[in-house]
């Protein structure tokens, strides 16, 4: 067998518990073969040549999960701050991706993959477009991700909508198995506001003929329930409902704006919320009710949206604030505790995707991230979980493993040029700026 051992640090099991272990990777199955002592580990794996990760001073956890983005949006990081959802998008955003080209795209996909492994991140969903594109970035990267094209209809005429509505279903045939089986897809409109009825009600049913997930954006925002509430007389968890659009393999993002009915239409249908606390604090969008969410039952996981919402797709960053402003919604300081805004990071997001990983358990994908917790922000140690949660960040990433691949290794991407890969995308930028916005 040929494995890998990481050694000489504390592991975070799925319980909770952080114990004193080695963990041992079957690199040829890309799944964890033990976690135990020293002596554990070598009974296991027998005499399997082996390559060794140093974690001493350091904790083994799951590699996280950003569970919602649009990673190409990393090229326009900064380039709009400070206005809420909607101008910002029919502003600045909408216009700036108009002139985005399939280049621009993967350079920006490049980009994000080199800072999700850089902050210990192993898996993510993304929505957007040239989704081929995003896919050879993923595989370069050697990252886990679950994939579709992003639809828009309103604006559109019949045959322009439909035919965005036929992409998506053919990018999550066509992707859904992609690097190695490492890509998974889904289908993707945009939201239950900015895809019509009809388009709807025909993707979500031949999505579920092909067996593919849906993921899209819900109740971010009050004008997104408002005009549904208005036009309908019901709820957008219940509208959604009606499309046939809630099952346990569905996963939304957001979900700030929902009320008890549509927290109970969520849990009893098995639909996953991906929370993505910095974005929605930055656009003022709202504070999701997220204590309640996990108390029903709900899957919570987390996102950072894209970049320019945000700005950055540092998980650590998201644990942090969704453990902050999920007391802030509850009222209550025991609200949304560390280990729960861990398990979203890591089970959590894994669970809501559908994808391996978020476990360090034997037969678990081999999806790692080591954090050095040799620091002074991280000093002293009383509670591993509690600086996962409050105090570390992606910059105490030492090692990051997908897949049983060691893509970072002592701070050093492996499977990316670093350099090139910034040069490419603050170029991709600089030209996408000068085209949208003429001297």
């Amino acid at each position: 067998m040929n494995y890998l051992r990481v050694s000489g640090g504390r592991v975070l099991r799925p319980d909770g518990r952080v114990e004193r272990a080695d963990v041992a990777v079957d690199r040829d199955e890309g799944t964890i073969r033990a976690v135990g002592s020293p002596d554990e580990v070598d009974e296991a794996v027998g005499e399997g040549a082996a390559e060794t990760l140093d974690a001493s001073g350091s904790l083994v956890i799951p590699g996280l999960v950003n569970a919602h983005t649009h990673v190409a949006m990393t090229l326009l990081r900064g380039y709009a701050d400070d206005k809420p959802l909607d101008p910002w998008l029919r502003e600045d955003i909408w216009p700036a991706e108009a002139e985005l080209t399939p280049a621009d795209v993967e350079a920006g996909a490049e980009l994000g993959a080199l800072e999700m492994i850089r902050s210990g991140t192993t898996a993510f969903a993304d929505m957007y477009f040239a989704m081929e594109r995003v896919a050879d970035a993923v595989d370069r990267a050697g990252l886990r991700a679950r994939l579709g094209h992003g639809v828009v209809t309103v604006g559109k005429g019949d045959a322009d909508a439909r035919a965005d509505v036929e992409e998506s279903l053919a990018v999550a045939r066509e992707l859904d198995g992609a690097a190695d089986g490492r890509i998974r897809t889904a289908f993707m409109p945009h939201s239950l506001t900015t895809v019509g009825e009809a388009f709807l009600r025909e993707g979500v049913a031949e999505a579920r003929e092909a067996g593919v997930p849906v993921h899209l954006h819900a109740n971010e925002t009050t004008d997104e329930v408002a005009p549904i509430v208005d036009e309908r007389g019901e709820r957008p968890m219940a509208y959604a409902d009606d499309l046939d659009a809630l099952g346990p393999d569905d996963f939304f993002a957001h979900g700030v704006h929902v009320d008890d009915s549509e927290i109970d239409r969520l849990a009893g249908s098995g639909t996953a919320v991906v929370h993505c606390p910095a974005s929605n604090m930055k656009l003022a969008s709202g504070m999701a009710p997220v204590q309640r969410l996990r108390e029903a039952g709900v899957t919570v996981a987390l996102g950072t949206d894209g970049a320019a919402s945000n700005n950055d797709l540092d998980v650590f960053d998201e644990m942090r604030d969704a453990a902050m402003l999920g007391k802030l919604a509850a009222d209550d300081a025991s609200a949304v505790p560390a280990g729960a805004v861990v398990e979203m990071a890591t089970r959590g997001g894994a669970d809501a995707l559908g994808l391996p990983g978020g476990r360090i358990e034997a037969g678990a994908a081999a999806d790692l991230a080591v954090v050095d917790l040799d620091a002074p922000h991280l000093t002293p140690v009383h509670d591993p979980v509690s600086h996962l949660a409050y105090a570390a960040g992606g910059s105490d990433v030492r090692h990051t493993v997908c897949d049983g691949r060691i893509l970072m290794r002592d701070r050093e991407v492996l499977t990316l040029d670093a350099e090139a890969v910034q040069e490419r995308a603050a170029d991709a930028a600089s030209d996408l700026v000068d085209r949208v916005e003429p001297a």
